[in-house]
């Protein structure tokens, strides 16, 4: 594998004018780069921290929410899939599921050393599906304490079948929702500005049309922090918190949340349009 080190966080100003150039030269094929990027020393800002738990719903603490270091990371993973060696166009990449395990909580003040590589594309029957592996390393460990698997769709052709899923929540029942939540309209740009993840398709109206959105959709990443910040209080230390995504939050929005606590097993979620049985997000919360 080769490993590039970076010096600073990637530049996404620069990097999204990028994606949209390499998304017409992209040649095909399903072979992933070998390469890992590699950041050391980061620290976080605790002004960014907060804005990101206003943003996300979280309370104001020393203790990072488990899905904040994946925009610690975003820049990385977008530099990495706009290299010229990256087989897939990024616009038009469709973020399925995504699971983070944190082994023990990150807390401000803590020095880290990132780092994002590719693996495993396999087959699905829309098209090819792949993963996007995100870690923390704290101060001088060896072993991460935090790690994030983005899964991604490319679509084209039929490729064969999809096989199992990634993110086999238990099934609920249906939509009795233990919260409401009002989504603004603005989410998508307030979140791309503590995310950095600019993509048009979260920013207004009509640049989400465009892309086939009626209106801007709120960012999976988001739903999924606004989901965890329901549970917080609850959580173990150590914990794995697996998510798949379903349908777009069209903007703006008001969506139910159903969870319950499974005991030993952990907890399960889901996130529903309020006014119809359709699931935005499942998900499970799984001690380690």
């Amino acid at each position: 594998m080769t490993v590039k080190e970076l010096s600073a966080a990637p530049n996404l100003t620069t990097l999204y004018p990028k994606a949209v150039a390499g998304g017409l030269r992209r040649s095909g094929g399903d072979s992933l780069p070998d390469t890992e990027y590699v950041r050391r020393g980061v620290t976080v800002d605790p002004r960014h921290l907060a804005d990101y738990g206003r943003v996300c719903g979280f309370r104001l603490s020393d203790e990072l929410p488990a899905t904040y270091p994946h925009v610690l990371a975003f820049g990385m993973q977008i530099a990495l899939m706009t290299e010229p060696d990256f087989p897939f166009p990024l616009l038009g990449m469709v973020h399925v599921a995504n699971r983070i395990t944190q082994r023990r909580p990150l807390r401000l003040g803590e020095t880290m050393t990132l780092r994002v590589r590719t693996d495993e594309a396999r087959p699905h029957d829309k098209g090819t599906q792949f993963d996007v592996i995100s870690e923390v390393l704290p101060g001088d460990e060896d072993e991460p304490v935090w790690t994030d698997v983005s899964t991604y769709l490319h679509r084209g052709g039929t490729s064969g079948s999809s096989g199992a899923p990634r993110v086999r929540p238990t099934e609920l029942a249906p939509p009795a929702p233990t919260a409401r939540w009002r989504v603004p309209a603005d989410i998508g740009r307030r979140y791309a500005e503590v995310s950095g993840d600019r993509n048009p398709i979260h920013l207004h109206r009509l640049t989400a049309r465009m892309f086939g959105f009626r209106s801007a959709i709120a960012h999976g990443m988001w739903t999924k922090a606004r989901c965890l910040a329901a549970f917080e209080g609850r959580l173990p230390g150590a914990y794995t918190v697996d998510v798949g995504f379903k349908r777009p939050v069209l903007l703006p929005a008001t969506v139910g949340f159903t969870s319950w606590h499974s005991g030993a097993a952990g907890w399960a979620f889901e996130l529903w349009h309020a006014r119809k049985p359709t699931p935005h997000l499942t998900g499970t919360i799984t001690p380690e």
